[in-house]
């Protein structure tokens, strides 16, 4: 066995052998291709099984949320630097994913949440749904229904185009009549003004489309939707059941899998009543977590499928496989 001075100086010979054989390889001859940068990503969306129901996770981009200690309340700022330095995660800047999701059961194509649109509050990372959409081969105007988890600035900002009119011309539009009436008045949004601008563009252009969710309500065929109030007053969840699967799509419940996943007591700044959403996190992860259920994280980074288990006083995020050999099941 090599003690640690040979294993040294055998790692420095196979580093100096291995820079002069490049030198000789690469002087040998001059005709090696040369290839441009090409300085962009491909459309992000994943595809999978449902149950007999098609689904695609379409990412609008990522949003970032900014200064991580301006943002989750409750806990000290040496507590947040320590829980995503351990987790190689950036401490000036909570980048958020936005999984956007398309269900087509084969009677009916589903969309929960329409992103950013076309606002730049947050850069020009987000506004990507219409486009990698259409390169995932799904077209806006088959979207029959579309559902929206509340009415903050990055769930409703893509109802309608620059144009003003509807991206999704043939949809019907579901959201609670109570996060409606919050965030298209001025007197109650108070300094969050970009949100109130954007649903005032997004929302009452569609209003003669929209259907009020109410707690427990079949939104769609094996889609049940759940009032989880905190994040906003109306916030929903959606539970989806097709054939033998089953998959909770948990919206704002939860932004975070690190400061408000493991730590699921911390509040969050964009709550419109953190107390009470950190309430209704903690009764929401310990039933997904009971029941072992499936869930996607809009924010949680891509694509946002897993599952959670319990692990001291909160939850370990647990992502799911990602098959590469999706075969429809339609």
């Amino acid at each position: 066995m090599l003690n640690a001075r040979e294993m040294m100086i055998n790692r420095r010979d196979m580093l100096r052998f291995g820079a002069a054989a490049g030198v000789t390889a690469l002087g040998a001859g001059e005709a090696f291709a040369k290839a441009p940068l090409v300085g962009k990503q491909s459309p992000t969306f994943y595809r999978f099984k449902l149950g007999n129901a098609e689904a695609t996770i379409i990412s609008d981009g990522v949003l970032p949320l900014g200064d991580p200690h301006k943002a989750f309340l409750s806990i000290k700022s040496e507590e947040i630097d320590s829980a995503l330095s351990s987790n190689f995660l950036p401490l000036d800047n909570v980048p958020l994913e936005q999984n956007t999701l398309v269900l087509n059961t084969g009677d009916k194509v589903i969309l929960f949440d329409n992103g950013m649109g076309v606002s730049k509050l947050f850069g020009d990372g987000t506004g990507k749904l219409l486009q990698t959409m259409r390169a995932a081969g799904i077209d806006p105007a088959d979207i029959d229904i579309v559902l929206m988890s509340h009415a903050h600035i990055d769930h409703c900002g893509g109802c309608v185009g620059a144009d003003g009119k509807p991206n999704f011309p043939n949809a019907q539009y579901f959201i609670s009549e109570l996060d409606y009436n919050f965030w298209t008045d001025p007197t109650k949004t108070g300094s969050l003004k970009p949100f109130l601008e954007q649903a005032l563009r997004n929302l009452p252009p569609i209003k003669d489309r929209i259907t009020w969710i109410k707690d427990g309500m079949e939104v769609a065929p094996g889609v049940h939707a759940m009032h989880t109030p905190g994040h906003t007053v109306g916030h929903m969840i959606f539970m989806i059941e097709n054939g033998n699967d089953s998959l909770a799509y948990i919206a704002d419940v939860c932004h975070h899998p690190i400061l408000l996943l493991e730590r699921p007591r911390t509040e969050f700044a964009y709550d419109t009543d953190p107390h009470q959403a950190m309430q209704t996190r903690l009764k929401v992860l310990a039933t997904l977590e009971a029941n072992k259920t499936k869930l996607l994280a809009y924010h949680f980074a891509w694509p946002g499928i897993g599952h959670i288990a319990k692990a001291g006083d909160g939850y370990r995020w647990y992502p799911a496989h990602m098959d590469a050999m999706y075969v429809s099941p339609i």
